[in-house]
């Protein structure tokens, strides 16, 4: 659309704050020609508009909420953080901590133990504040496991913020990298303990966090 106004643009000196300065002036096209231009903004505006009343399938607005039952998302559009499990129940973080170095704003804290039985650094808590989180992705392109995902959750409206920060882990153990090459099921189990949503180190659970209160003791959630 630029294009028809190179050929007015030119190169003029104006006294700016008292020294000259070189700028680059457009003239206005002439009357009818911007008359005509006009016109077909209009025409051009119009036509869409037609084509989605005789094509109301192609409507690309969403008539949210009749459509919830039915409503679908692109692959790529975020809305929240998950750990991916593996159909044996078992996630994949190592608790490398590659997502929270490469999250922007320390949005993820990660929490780590050695485990008793492997020996090794494995996951305790996977923190993660929603409140703060920008859906920049980098934590789920960072991870070299590829335990991270964006859902399409996108329903989280909460009257205290505190609910929006909580461990992503439903337990505290080794990844299922490890947990699988044991066959004894009650061995994995005496691997792993159980972590709820809002335990651990969060404003729910009496921890503060920047420009987040904790919840004072005896206050109900």
């Amino acid at each position: 659309m630029f294009g028809k106004y190179v050929k007015n643009i030119k190169r003029q000196e104006r006294l700016i704050g008292g020294r000259k300065i070189s700028v680059s002036v457009i003239s206005p096209l002439n009357k009818p020609a911007g008359v005509v231009s006009a016109l077909l903004g209009l025409l051009k505006g119009m036509l869409l508009t037609l084509s989605y009343f005789l094509r109301p399938w192609k409507i690309v607005t969403k008539q949210y909420p009749e459509n919830r039952a039915k409503l679908k998302f692109p692959q790529r559009y975020r809305a929240m953080l998950h750990l991916i499990y593996e159909p044996s129940g078992y996630h994949r973080c190592t608790s490398c901590r590659m997502c929270e170095k490469a999250c922007p704003n320390k949005s993820i804290k990660i929490l780590s133990r050695k485990g008793e039985i492997s020996g090794k650094i494995e996951l305790d808590r996977y923190i993660w504040r929603m409140d703060s989180c920008v859906f920049c992705n980098a934590c789920v392109q960072s991870c070299p496991f590829d335990a991270l995902e964006m859902g399409h959750e996108f329903e989280n409206a909460v009257y205290d913020r505190r609910l929006l920060i909580f461990t992503l882990n439903r337990y505290a153990g080794p990844p299922a990298s490890v947990l699988l090459k044991h066959e004894d099921q009650e061995l994995r189990k005496k691997m792993m303990e159980p972590r709820d949503r809002y335990g651990g180190p969060v404003p729910l659970n009496g921890t503060a966090m920047p420009v987040v209160e904790p919840l004072s003791a005896g206050e109900n959630t």
